[in-house]
């Protein structure tokens, strides 16, 4: 399973937007250079999320952007849900004919069990989980020191 780019984006996205808030709304000049991402392409995602109620902009020369929600109620599987605006992970369902087995198919409860089982597990983390966690980041990790040999 691979989640497309939208998805980890905007995830990390969010996530440097809750972490650095405290001080008024986050430029997207700024969430780009953090993150490693082209504003092109976070605007875009930004119009998106903001649509979808995950943000709230504010214009003008102090402007930028703030969650809409707190942290807490943001929950990771809604919110890839609400990205991935396509086929479930297992390609098929009533509404997404791809097979002309879809009606026979042994498979197919299989994937969709697995699918609900990964959405389930997702949105067992919120955002406020991420940046509590985010003291695990390899970043954040004391060097180790090699042990002598």
């Amino acid at each position: 399973m691979k989640f497309t780019t939208r998805s980890r984006y905007a995830t990390r996205m969010l996530l440097d937007i809750a972490m650095n808030e405290e001080d008024g709304p986050v430029s997207i000049k700024d969430v780009a250079m953090r993150q490693e991402i082209s504003i092109k392409y976070l605007e875009k995602l930004m119009r998106d999320l903001k649509k979808e109620g995950y943000l709230t902009s504010k214009l003008g020369a102090k402007g930028g952007y703030h969650l809409a929600r707190n942290p807490s109620r943001i929950r990771l599987g809604e919110l890839i849900q609400a990205l991935e605006k396509t086929e479930p992970c297992y390609g098929c369902d009533e509404n997404h004919s791809c097979c002309p087995r879809i009606h026979v198919c042994l498979t197919r409860t299989m994937w969709e069990e697995a699918s609900k089982a990964m959405y389930h597990k997702l949105n067992q983390f919120s955002l406020a989980d991420l940046i509590h966690d985010s003291s695990l980041c390899p970043k954040n990790q004391p060097d180790s020191v090699p042990p002598r040999v």
